[in-house]
């Protein structure tokens, strides 16, 4: 499968069906900034879950802040208690782990959730750290020199943007 191809929108489609299998009535949504936070505040709505979602940024944990410093991707919001919590973290694209490690170790400045997943739009391997979805609508290979990510549109219909890189800095 081409990068090119993907359906955002039909990949959506995929992760609500998997993330509805995941959720009960006492799971907490926490999307990554921004894409998986974009992701989050959709299923909220369509799975039909009391509350709000939470969004969560991985810039103060990252082990390249000194190269990337402060994003303006939003900050850490979660509006229910982490102490116990089943949460459920979303992503739009799983690369090399290093941000859900930071994201992991963001969440828990707040408390000790019971329970922590993570459901992935695209899966995209590459792994640096030892890090796996336990949902992932679709698993691509793309070269290094590739990023993926998720846009909203107008509108809030989702798709990908596909861009070259010229180095590593960025890696999810």
């Amino acid at each position: 499968m081409s990068a090119l191809a993907l359906n955002a929108e039909a990949l959506y489609s995929e992760l609500l069906r998997g993330v509805r299998s995941m959720c009960t009535s006492e799971t907490r949504l926490v999307g990554i900034t921004s894409g998986g936070a974009w992701l989050a505040e959709r299923l909220q709505k369509d799975l039909g879950l009391s509350g709000k979602h939470g969004s969560i940024s991985s810039a103060m944990h990252r082990d390249d802040f000194a190269q990337r410093g402060l994003s303006s991707g939003g900050q850490t919001q979660l509006p229910f208690e982490i102490q116990g919590a089943d949460v459920l973290i979303l992503d739009d694209v799983l690369y090399t782990g290093r941000t859900i490690r930071a994201v992991i170790n963001e969440l828990f400045d707040y408390g000790r959730p019971a329970n922590v997943r993570l459901a992935v739009l695209v899966d995209r391997g590459g792994r640096q750290l030892p890090i796996q979805a336990d949902y992932a609508a679709a698993r691509v290979a793309l070269p290094e020199t590739q990023s993926l990510a998720l846009a909203r549109l107008d509108g809030g219909a989702f798709s990908f943007e596909v861009k070259e890189e010229n180095s590593s800095v960025g890696k999810k």
